[in-house]
C-alpha cells in the first residue's frame, strides 16, 4: 500500500528535536522557524512536557467521556485563567476543524439560523462545514454546505453591517489573523464593527483563533490586540497542546447547553489533557507570551530593513514576509542551503511560524541567513 498523494514533499526527514531546532538522522540541523505550521507552542522535546506526557501514558491513556476525568476540569480552570475567559464553558475535541464545524453548530443550534458569513481569504478546515467558510473552491468538494456560506472583504465594514443587518447568519467567523492567505490581520475599526453588528443583529461572533492563539501574537488570542471585543466563542487548536491532537471551543455563558448537543470520543483525553496542561504551565512560568512579543518585535523590525523586502505583516511570532520573486523558490534555498524551516502562503509570501522559545540569538540567526539568501536571490 501507498501513502495517498496530499503534500509536495521535502525529501528531509526530522527524525528528533530541541527547542526550536530539528535534526535528521545524519544529525543536520536545522533551524525551525516553521513549528509544524504554528503547531509546536513551548518547543520540541520540553522537559515539562516530556515528562507529563510519558507520566499519564504510563497511568491511563485512554478511557471513555462517559466517566469523569479530572484533567479536563483542571485544564478548564487554567485555560480560563490564562485567556481571561474563566467564565466561559469548554468543549474539548481534536482538531481546528473540529473546533469550527462544531462552533458553527453551537451557533445555529443558538439562533434557529442556518447561514454564515465569512471572510475573503479566510481558511477554517477541510472538514464539509469548516471548508464550506473557507475561500479556496479548490479544496470544497461538492458535498459542502457552501450554499449556506456568503463571503466579505477583509475589512470591509460598511458591507460587513448591511449583510449581518439582514438577521439571517447564524454567525460571523473571523480569524485573529489569517495564516494561510498571508498573515492579514483585521483592523481594529472592522473588528468592532463585525462585533457590535453581529450582536445588535443575533448573529454569534466565532473567533477562530487556531493558529494566531496561545500566545503566538504576544497576546494570549490574537483579538485581545483590540479593546472591547469579547467573541460568543472561540475555537483553538495548533499550539494547544505541542503536538498531540488536541482542539477547543471556548463558548459563552450566553449560550444555551443541553446534553446531546456537542460529542466526542477521543476529545479532552488523558494523554491530550496532560499535554496540554503542561503546555499551558510552561508559557505561563517561562513567559513566553511576553517572549513571543517582544521576540517578535524584533524580527520584524529587522526583516523591514532587508531592501529586497517588499512587505512585513503580523504580530508577534506570527509573521508574513512578502517579496518581488518566487516565495516557494526562497522557502527551498532557505531550507536547503540556510537549513532553515519556513512556511508559505502563495507565491509571494514566506511565514515565519517558530516556537515560543525562541531566542534573540535564533532570531538572528534567521535574520543573517534570510539576509544572505535573499540577496542573492532572482
Amino acid at each position: 500500500m501507498e501513502l495517498f498523494n496530499v503534500y509536495s514533499l521535502f525529501d528531509i526527514e526530522p527524525v528528533k528535536g530541541r527547542g526550536c531546532y530539528v535534526y535528521t538522522a545524519d544529525g543536520t540541523e536545522y533551524l525551525d522557524f516553521y513549528g509544524g505550521h504554528a503547531v509546536i507552542s513551548i518547543g520540541h522535546s520540553h522537559a515539562r512536557y516530556l515528562w507529563a506526557v510519558s507520566h499519564q501514558v504510563s497511568r491511563l491513556g485512554f478511557y471513555s467521556n462517559s466517566v469523569r476525568n479530572s484533567l479536563q476540569e483542571q485544564y478548564a480552570a487554567k485555560l480560563g485563567a490564562a485567556s481571561g475567559y474563566d467564565d466561559y464553558s469548554l468543549f474539548l475535541c481534536n482538531s481546528g476543524a473540529e473546533a469550527n464545524e462544531n462552533a458553527l453548530k453551537l451557533a445555529s443550534f443558538q439562533t434557529g439560523r442556518d447561514r454564515v458569513l465569512a471572510l475573503r481569504g479566510a481558511f477554517h478546515g477541510r472538514t464539509a462545514g469548516a471548508v464550506s467558510a473557507t475561500d479556496n473552491p479548490s479544496i470544497i468538494a461538492p458535498y459542502n454546505m457552501s450554499g449556506k456560506v456568503d463571503f466579505v472583504g477583509m475589512n470591509n465594514i460598511e458591507t460587513a453591517r448591511a449583510m449581518l443587518s439582514s438577521g439571517q447568519y447564524a454567525a460571523v467567523i473571523v480569524e485573529g489573523i489569517q495564516g494561510v492567505s498571508g498573515i492579514h490581520e483585521p483592523s481594529a475599526d472592522f473588528l468592532k464593527a463585525i462585533a457590535e453588528a453581529a450582536h445588535k443583529n443575533g448573529t454569534l461572533l466565532v473567533l477562530d483563533e487556531i493558529q494566531s492563539g496561545f500566545g503566538r501574537t504576544g497576546r494570549f488570542f490574537a483579538h485581545q490586540w483590540v479593546e472591547g471585543v469579547r467573541p460568543d466563542i472561540i475555537t483553538c487548536a495548533k499550539g494547544i497542546a505541542n503536538g498531540f491532537p488536541m482542539g477547543a471551543v471556548l463558548i459563552s455563558p450566553a449560550i444555551n447547553a443541553r446534553k446531546g448537543m456537542l460529542g466526542t470520543t477521543f476529545g479532552g483525553n488523558h494523554l491530550a489533557c496532560a499535554a496540554a496542561l503542561a503546555v499551558i504551565d510552561t508559557i505561563q512560568e517561562e513567559k513566553l507570551v511576553e517572549n513571543a512579543c517582544e521576540i517578535g518585535e524584533y524580527i520584524i523590525e529587522r526583516l523591514r530593513d532587508i531592501p529586497q523586502v517588499k512587505e512585513v505583516r503580523g504580530r508577534g511570532l506570527m509573521i508574513g514576509v512578502e517579496i518581488e520573486g518566487s516565495a516557494p523558490e526562497l522557502r527551498k534555498r532557505l531550507l536547503f542551503e540556510g537549513k532553515i524551516f519556513t512556511g508559505g502562503a502563495g507565491q509571494h509570501t514566506v511565514r515565519l511560524l517558530p516556537a515560543l522559545c525562541v531566542t534573540k540569538r535564533d532570531a538572528d540567526k534567521f535574520i543573517n541567513t534570510f539576509t544572505t539568501i535573499i540577496s542573492n536571490f532572482e
